[in-house]
């Protein structure tokens, strides 16, 4: 038997995609590359090649920039105020609360704990914010809030991946695999799908924004706030561009016989990453390079020339997307409150708050924000009940919040989304959920809505059977859709 025809016997990647097309339901992008289904693509971000007939319905975003808080914040002390626990500060927990309840470090029969913190609406009235975070509710209006999300685990790795891929177990695509899968690069020059870290990589690691068990293509590439963007991007001292060049097409070459001798895709692959990493040689050291950007622009954003921050990613992830990247992920580590809330939580809120209200009022008035998605997630919520009694892990003089599952906030801003409003409420402490629950799934399925997928038909067949990113639940929010 030929090399050829012996790979005709192996389940290659490609055939995992021909037999899965059925389940992409017609989005004309299930191929490796991505461009296979799209055609020509462009290095000008304006010219999208999601629009075409393929979709499922018509797509009101291109690209997404999804912020994570890594530890995730209380969203008691940020969006969901709650008068009632306030004036219950200190008292003991209600019993019903704790019956058959599990936590992650709280132990004995806790208090409440009320927020030290005063809120206030924006200018629409549809959604309210506390005080730390005074520069995003100059901007709420253009955000819909979901304050009922849910989620099934409560420790901080699997709850982030369920977050990313959907499930709580290693080995699934993540979000920004999925939609560059569904939807293919807007560009040439850069990689579809980009992750930024600030602080500490998150728990969960890179399977974060792994391919899972899609083709190895889709994986995130991370960039590096400081020092070599990409690590191994830039050619080793003596080697000319030229050299390089040359270098490039010989093994193109001998990759290409091999290709056409055994039939194997992921040659193909191989030789496109190759040549996408001598492309980003030059775009990659001019797009990190934020020195040029004028003056008001870094004031909006608070950020620094000279020193990595969160600020300056949040920047990135503007010039990332003008330039036509389809998926940018933003982590920010240090949001994980056990104890001293009222002071930690401040310092944290200073280095987001001004920084993402930026990023919006910039891409609104580049005309980006009515095709960009913007989402703010953490892996769950905070409990309202006070971290910090003997054996639970806190002081009592410095309290925080414990883990909590079965309501946190999230909120999205951007293409096709409602603006200004706030969807699901929960109880008088926060506690449940007690109108419009929406679990994690919900989220990914309305967020591939607006990028014009059906999440029920986005599939890929692994292991033999279909998988998708919202398993075998998801439904569109609908009051999020403007």
């Amino acid at each position: 038997m030929s090399p050829r025809d012996e790979h005709r016997w192996l389940l290659t990647r490609r055939a995992l995609l021909g037999r899965a097309a059925h389940g992409v339901g017609g989005i004309a992008l299930a191929s490796l590359l991505g461009r296979d289904a799209v055609g020509e693509t462009t290095n000008t971000a304006g010219t999208d090649a999601a629009t075409h007939a393929g979709l499922h319905f018509p797509a009101r975003a291109r690209s997404v920039i999804c912020i994570h808080l890594i530890g995730a914040p209380s969203q008691l002390d940020l969006f969901d105020d709650k008068p009632v626990l306030r004036e219950h500060d200190g008292q003991p927990c209600p019993d019903h609360l704790l019956a058959g309840q599990r936590f992650a470090f709280l132990r004995g029969h806790p208090r409440l704990l009320g927020s030290p913190f005063r809120f206030s609406r924006s200018v629409g009235g549809g959604v309210e914010m506390s005080e730390l975070l005074p520069n995003l509710l100059g901007v709420a209006d253009e955000i819909a809030v979901v304050k009922t999300l849910h989620t099934d685990l409560f420790n901080h790795a699997p709850a982030q991946l369920f977050v990313h891929t959907g499930s709580g177990l290693f080995g699934r695509p993540s979000m920004g695999a999925w939609v560059t899968y569904g939807l293919g690069r807007l560009c040439d020059d850069l990689p579809s799908y980009v992750v930024i870290n600030h602080g500490a990589t998150a728990g969960g690691g890179n399977a974060l924004w792994g391919p899972g068990f899609l083709p190895s293509v889709y994986q995130g590439v991370e960039f590096r706030s400081d020092g070599d963007p990409v690590l191994f991007l830039s050619n080793p001292a003596g080697v000319a561009v030229s050299d390089r060049r040359r270098a490039l097409d010989t093994l193109e070459a001998l990759n290409a016989r091999r290709a056409d001798d055994v039939g194997d895709p992921e040659i193909r692959t191989r030789i496109e990453q190759y040549e996408m990493a001598f492309r980003m040689q030059a775009s990659v050291p001019d797009l990190m390079d934020i020195s040029a950007e004028p003056a008001h622009v870094h004031a909006l954003y608070g950020s620094d020339r000279d020193k990595p921050s969160f600020a300056n990613n949040c920047l990135l992830a503007r010039r990332l997307v003008e330039r036509g990247v389809r998926f940018v992920q933003l982590f920010d580590d240090g949001w994980d409150h056990h104890g001293s809330i009222a002071k930690s939580l401040p310092k944290k809120c200073q280095q987001v708050d001004r920084p993402i209200a930026g990023l919006i009022a910039d891409l609104k008035q580049r005309g980006l924000l009515d095709d960009t998605l913007i989402v703010w997630t953490s892996e769950f919520g905070r409990t309202p009940m006070l971290q910090g009694e003997t054996g639970d892990g806190g002081t009592h003089s410095a309290p925080g919040r414990d883990h909590h599952k079965d309501a946190f906030t999230g909120w999205v801003a951007g293409g096709g989304v409602r603006g200004g409003v706030t969807i699901g409420r929960t109880d008088d402490l926060g506690y449940h959920a007690v109108e419009d629950q929406h679990s994690v799934h919900d989220l990914h399925a309305t967020l591939l809505y607006l990028l014009g997928i059906d999440h029920e038909r986005l599939t890929h067949r692994f292991g033999g059977r279909r998988f998708r990113l919202t398993d075998v639940s998801g439904e569109v929010i609908g009051g999020m859709l403007g």
